[in-house]
C-alpha cells in the first residue's frame, strides 16, 4: 500500500530539486526524470503539475528581487542599496544564480533573466530615473549580473574574495555613473 502524498509538499519538493538540478546541471542537461528521481516520484507526477520541463523551469526560476524604495536617497545610497539587496538576492536565493547559470545555454532561461529585469529592475529604475531610464536599468543589469557571474558562477578569486563593502565601493561609482551621469553623447 502507498502512502498518501501531501499535493503541496509534493509540489514544493519537486520546484526545489528543479531549481537545485537547473543550478547544478544547466537547463540542457536538466531532465524532468532525474527531478522526479530527486524527489521519489513518478516523472508522469512531474508533467501533471508543470506540464513541461520549460513550464518547471519558468516555475521554479520565478523569484522577486524585492528591490528597496530608491526614489528618497541619494545616487550613492541608491547604489548601496541596490548592491545589498542584490547581494542578499545573490547569497540566500539559489534561484538567481541556478537562473543565471541556465540563461548561459538556454534560451528559455534567458528569456526568464529579461522578463525579471523588465518587470523588477526597469520599473524601479523609472522611478528615480527620468533620463534614459531603459538603457541605464539594463546597464545596471549588465554589471551586476557580470558581478555575479564573475563572483559566483565563474568564481574568479580576486572578486569572490572581496568583501560586500570593498564590493560596494568599487562598484558604487560605477552605478552612481549609470544612475545619473550624464548620457553619451
Amino acid at each position: 500500500m502507498t502512502r498518501p502524498r501531501n499535493a503541496e509538499a509534493t509540489r514544493a519538493g519537486i520546484l526545489t530539486a528543479a531549481r537545485a538540478r537547473f543550478g547544478a546541471d544547466g537547463y540542457d542537461r536538466t531532465t524532468l526524470r532525474a527531478i522526479a528521481a530527486d524527489v521519489g516520484v513518478d516523472p508522469a507526477l512531474v508533467i501533471r503539475y508543470f506540464g513541461n520541463k520549460q513550464q518547471l523551469f519558468a516555475a521554479a526560476a520565478e523569484f522577486e528581487l524585492h528591490l528597496p524604495d530608491l526614489t528618497e536617497l541619494t545616487p550613492d545610497e541608491m547604489a548601496d542599496a541596490l548592491l545589498e539587496r542584490f547581494f542578499a538576492v545573490w547569497e540566500r536565493d539559489s534561484t538567481f544564480i541556478a537562473l543565471l547559470r541556465a540563461a548561459m545555454t538556454s534560451d528559455a532561461a534567458a528569456e526568464t533573466m529579461r522578463q525579471v529585469f523588465a518587470t523588477q529592475v526597469a520599473p524601479t529604475m523609472s522611478k528615480v530615473v527620468t533620463d534614459n531610464p531603459g538603457p541605464r536599468a539594463a546597464l545596471i543589469g549588465s554589471l551586476v549580473i557580470g558581478m555575479a557571474t564573475t563572483r559566483y558562477v565563474i568564481k574568479a578569486p580576486a572578486v569572490a574574495a572581496l568583501g560586500h563593502e570593498e564590493l560596494k565601493r568599487w562598484a558604487r561609482p560605477i552605478i552612481r555613473d549609470l544612475l545619473v551621469g550624464p548620457p553619451p553623447r
